[in-house]
């Protein structure tokens, strides 16, 4: 039981459940289910660290730091597309006032400057 709590198991995968604590303790499940005494004392045991082993508190750990991470950069990313959608309004709409200079501009036509006027 100590092994299995501490995360060090020797013949099992660690997990603390029933299977494994008959597995690590080298009997059978039946012998494991006469012992009443050490049933209590796992399951007191299990419930106060959640059933969990070292390393999956550690991975659970992990996780949630991945997830507060992606969190961030998934609220970077919706800001930055705010900001992308934004400007390429302002770069459409200048476009439309650069097109629409252009057609003023060629519909008012060439000037030609004509010699100054002499008078006779």
């Amino acid at each position: 039981m100590e092994r299995l709590l501490a995360g060090r198991p020797t013949r099992t995968d660690g997990r603390l459940v029933k299977e494994n604590l008959y597995r690590e303790a080298g009997v059978s499940r039946a012998t494991m289910n006469r012992a009443g005494a050490i049933l209590a004392e796992w399951n007191h045991r299990t419930a106060a660290t959640g059933a969990r082993t070292p390393g999956e508190t550690r991975r659970d750990a992990e996780l949630h730091t991945v997830k507060r991470a992606l969190k961030g950069a998934k609220r970077t990313r919706t800001e930055l597309l705010r900001r992308l959608d934004a400007a390429a309004t302002v770069i459409a709409a200048l476009h439309h006032d650069n097109t629409a200079l252009r057609a003023e501009l060629a519909a008012q036509g060439t000037v030609t400057v004509l010699g100054e006027r002499r008078s006779p």
